[in-house]
């Protein structure tokens, strides 16, 4: 079975634009991608756990606040490197400039023996869905696309 993640689309519209919260990974593999290199917030769902409240938990632990709200599915998608990833769309007003992510600690440099410590999420932002769609990770962009089709279709 695929190693699965569940992550929340959270979207808000402001001045009339649909605007979409993504954030940015942390640590020294990251630090100088941009585009291509944004998420919706997410991560490993444990093992007997609700995939929407591990949706729930984790944008909690990467955005250091609770996400409340309607949650509607938007579907499953297997990314380039296997992992599924199964979202959840909601309308949430998040301040991007107050987040305040989790921890983790790796080696670095490598083979250094130093351990250090790295947010799991260094920044979030909103992002109007055409600046989004650039901005997310390849094997994520149809999470946008069909949270559109429902919004039209709707």
């Amino acid at each position: 079975m695929p190693v699965r993640s569940a992550g929340l689309l959270i979207h808000r519209t402001k001045a009339g634009i649909l605007e979409f919260l993504l954030v940015h990974p942390g640590g020294p593999f990251w630090a100088r991608k941009d585009e291509g290199a944004w998420s919706i917030p997410k991560g490993l769902v444990e093992e007997n756990e609700d995939e929407l409240a591990a949706a729930r938990r984790e944008a909690g632990e990467e955005l250091g606040v609770a996400i409340d709200g309607d949650f509607e599915p938007v579907g499953s998608y297997r990314q380039p490197g296997g992992k599924v990833v199964i979202a959840w769309s909601v309308e949430a007003d998040v301040d991007a400039d107050v987040v305040r992510s989790n921890m983790f600690t790796m080696e670095w440099p490598p083979r250094s023996g130093a351990m250090k410590e790295f947010p799991e999420v260094d920044r979030a932002g909103w992002f109007s869905l055409p600046e989004a769609s650039v901005k997310i990770l390849s094997g994520q962009r149809a999470i946008l696309d069909d949270f559109m089709e429902r919004r039209k279709a709707g």
